[in-house]
């Protein structure tokens, strides 16, 4: 099976296209940890911005700078192996939230459920969850 490629832009219509980008965007690979603070802002923004529209046209920039965060984050803030139950208690500890603080996510009864085991955190709660704790939501599924 052939797939049939696009014509590949020349070297210099990118870079045409990607110095505005940057200029714009500030930061397009995280280095620091400065760097990474401000990639953050800048998701958080896109999001208040396209809020659960995953076909909002700036849903690719939000990917490209989610995954410089998440290549970021896998290198200098490993989160070890853990069932997301004991993920969402670390987080809810690191930042000193009790679970009627998360009502936001879930209701306070979901969230005891979840602790205590007698529910998984569904799709939608894991990505309320990673967006209140700025993390994936993979680390909750």
């Amino acid at each position: 099976m052939t797939v049939a490629l696009k014509a590949v832009p020349e070297p210099q219509e990118i870079l045409r296209a990607w110095l505005p980008f940057k200029q714009v965007v500030g930061v397009t690979q995280i280095r620091t940890e400065e760097d990474y603070s401000q990639v953050r802002a800048t998701i958080d923004s896109l999001l208040d911005v396209m809020g659960d529209n995953e076909n909002h046209p700036l849903a690719d920039v939000l990917d490209y700078l989610a995954n410089q965060v998440k290549a970021y984050e896998d290198e200098y803030y490993p989160i070890p192996v853990a069932e997301p139950k004991e993920v969402l208690r670390f987080l809810m500890d690191q930042h000193d939230i009790k679970q009627d603080n998360l009502e936001d996510c879930a209701p306070q009864g979901r969230i005891s459920d979840i602790l205590n085991g007698k529910r998984a955190i569904s799709k939608e709660i894991a990505k309320r969850l990673a967006n209140r704790f700025h993390v994936h939501a993979d680390v909750f599924l």
